[in-house]
C-alpha cells in the first residue's frame, strides 16, 4: 500500500509541477500583455492629445494660445512643452529641467501624425510624444507631451497584488483537485494491489468495486477474472489429484493383493491362472490410465503434435469397421459404418482413429447385447461431420454437461467395473479441439447417445 501511496504522491507532485508551470507561464504572459497594452493605450492617448493641441496651435501660434495650452495641461495628469522649430521652449506645464533631455533628442523625421520619443518606460521617468506644428507646409515648432511613469509602477503594483491573490487561489484549487484526482486514481489501484496480495496468499475470494468502462475498470475485471480462474484451477487440481490417487490406488490394491495371494499360498494351476489374469487386467488398466494421463499432460503443455495429412474418409471408415466389428460381435452388438462418398479431410490419421476408438469403446461399455451403434460420415461445403450413435443406456440430463470432464464417469460403480477411468471423453474433446473442430453430445436416458464431431478442413 505504501508504494501506491508513493505513486499517488509522485503523480500528484508531477501534476502540481505541470499545472504550476502552466499557470505561472500564463500569469506571466497575461501580466506582461496587460502592462504593455496599457502603456500602448497611454501612448496613443498621449499622441492624440498632442495632435489635438497641435491643431489649435497651427491656427493660433501666439503667446496667449501657447500659455492657454500649457495652463490646461498643468491641471491634468499629463504635461506639455511647446517649442519653436529650433527647439527653444516657448511654453511648458512642467519644469523644463526635468524634460530637457527628451527635447534635445534628435527628431529624424517630422511625420504629420507625430511620433513617440520616450516609450521605454522601464528605464525612463516619462513616456513622451512629439507632434510637428506646421503653417503653410513650413515647420514652425513642436508639441511635446509627457506622462510620468509612476502611474505604470502603481499599475504594476496593483496587478501584482491581484495576480498574487489569483495565483494563491489557483494553487489551492489546483492542489485540491490534484489530491482528489490522486486519491481517485490511487484508491482503486490500492484495492487491486490488496486483491493481488490476497490472491498470492491463496485466497481467491476477492471482490473489487466497479470502476467504469475505462482502463482501471478493465484491469479490475481482469483481476477478478484471474481470481475466478485460479480458484477454478485450484478446485480442479484438488479434484484431479483426489481422483487420480483414487484411480491409481484401486488397480494397485488389486495387483498387490492378488500378487500376495499367488506368492504366499499354495494354489492350484487354475486358481493361479485366475489370479494372474486379474493382475494382468489391472496392470493393463493402469497402463492405459498412465498413457491417457501422459496424453492429457502433453495437450496441456501444448506439446501434443497434430500432423495433418489428406485422408480418404471412405477408406478410413472401412478400416474402422474391420477393426471394431469383432469386438461388437463378441458382445452380441451390431456396428454399422456409413460413408457414402469419397471425402478428403486434412487430419492426423492416428489421432482421428483414437477419437473414434474412444467413442466406440464407450458405446460398447454402456450398451447391451442386441444394441446397435452407427458411424455416419457426411459433409457440407465447409465441414466434415462424423456422427456416432448407439442405442445403449443413454445419459441422464443432469450428468450430460459433465461427461467431458476428466475422471467424470456416468454410473461410477458400473464404470469402474467395466474398466472406465473417466479420461477417454476428456481426451476426445482435446483431440477434436486440437484439430480445430467441435464435439457435441445429445442423449436421453434409456434411449441411447449420439456424439457429433464437426471438423474444418479440405473437403473435396
Amino acid at each position: 500500500m505504501s508504494s501506491l501511496k508513493k505513486l499517488s504522491m509522485k503523480l500528484g507532485l508531477l501534476f502540481l509541477l505541470i499545472l504550476f508551470g502552466l499557470e505561472t507561464t500564463m500569469f506571466f504572459f497575461l501580466h506582461s500583455t496587460l502592462v504593455e497594452s496599457r502603456v500602448e493605450e497611454e501612448l496613443i492617448a498621449l499622441q492624440t492629445r498632442g495632435n489635438s493641441h497641435r491643431a489649435i496651435l497651427e491656427k493660433h501660434f501666439d503667446e496667449n494660445t501657447i500659455s492657454h495650452v500649457a495652463l490646461m495641461e498643468s491641471e491634468a495628469t499629463t504635461d506639455v512643452v511647446i517649442t519653436n522649430s529650433t527647439k527653444e521652449i516657448l511654453g511648458a506645464s512642467v519644469d523644463s529641467s526635468l524634460i530637457q533631455r527628451y527635447i534635445e533628442k534628435p527628431i529624424t523625421s517630422s511625420e504629420r501624425e507625430g511620433k513617440t520619443i520616450g516609450d521605454n518606460w522601464k528605464e525612463e521617468d516619462y513616456i513622451s510624444t512629439v507632434s510637428p506644428i506646421e503653417q503653410d507646409g513650413v515647420l514652425i515648432g513642436y508639441v511635446y507631451m509627457f506622462q510620468d511613469t509612476v502611474w505604470i509602477e502603481s499599475l504594476i503594483s496593483r496587478l501584482n497584488e491581484q495576480f498574487l491573490i489569483a495565483g494563491i487561489i489557483a494553487i489551492i484549487f489546483t492542489i485540491t483537485i490534484i489530491i482528489f484526482l490522486s486519491n481517485a486514481l490511487a484508491k482503486p489501484l490500492i484495492k487491486m494491489k490488496e486483491a493481488t496480495s490476497q490472491i498470492s496468499s491463496g485466497d481467491f475470494s476477492v471482490s473489487l468495486p466497479k470502476t467504469g468502462d475505462d482502463e482501471l475498470g478493465d484491469l479490475a475485471r481482469s483481476i477478478q477474472l484471474l481470481a475466478g480462474d485460479l480458484n477454478y484451477l485450484r478446485e480442479e487440481r484438488s479434484e484431479f489429484l483426489s481422483s487420480i490417487s483414487h484411480e491409481l490406488r484401486t488397480p494397485l490394491t488389486y495387483i498387490k493383493g492378488y500378487a500376495d495371494i499367488v506368492q504366499k499360498r499354495n494354489l492350484s494351476p487354475e486358481e493361479r491362472n485366475q489370479y494372474l489374469s486379474i493382475i494382468l487386467e489391472e496392470t493393463n488398466r493402469l497402463s492405459d490410465m498412465v498413457k491417457n494421463l501422459f496424453d492429457l499432460a502433453k495437450i496441456d503443455k501444448n506439446t501434443f503434435d497434430i500432423i495433418k495429412k489428406p485422408i480418404d474418409l471412405k477408406e478410413f471408415t472401412k478400416k474402422i469397421e474391420t477393426k471394431f466389428s469383432p469386438a461388437f460381435a463378441e458382445k452380441g452388438m451390431q456396428l454399422s459404418v456409413s460413408c457414402r462418398e469419397s471425402i478428403i479431410l486434412s487430419a492426423d490419421g492416428s489421432r482421428l482413429e483414437q477419437i473414434i476408438f474412444n467413442l466406440l469403446d464407450n458405446a460398447i461399455k454402456y450398451s447391451s447385447a442386441g444394441d446397435k451403434t452407427t458411424v455416419e460420415v457426411s459433409r457440407t461445403k465447409k465441414h466434415v461431420i462424423i456422427r456416432i450413435k448407439d442405442s445403449g443406456r443413454g445419459i441422464s440430463e443432469e450428468e450430460l454437461p459433465f461427461i467431458f470432464n476428466r475422471f467424470y464417469r456416468v454410473d461410477k460403480s458400473r464404470a469402474r467395473a467395466l474398466g472406465g477411468t473417466g479420461l477417454g471423453l476428456a481426451i476426445v474433446k482435446e483431440l477434436v479441439h486440437a484439430h480445430g473442430g467441435t464435439i457435441s453430445v445429445s442423449s436421453r436416458e434409456g434411449d441411447g447417445t449420439e456424439f457429433e464431431i464437426v471438423l474444418k478442413g479440405e473437403t473435396e
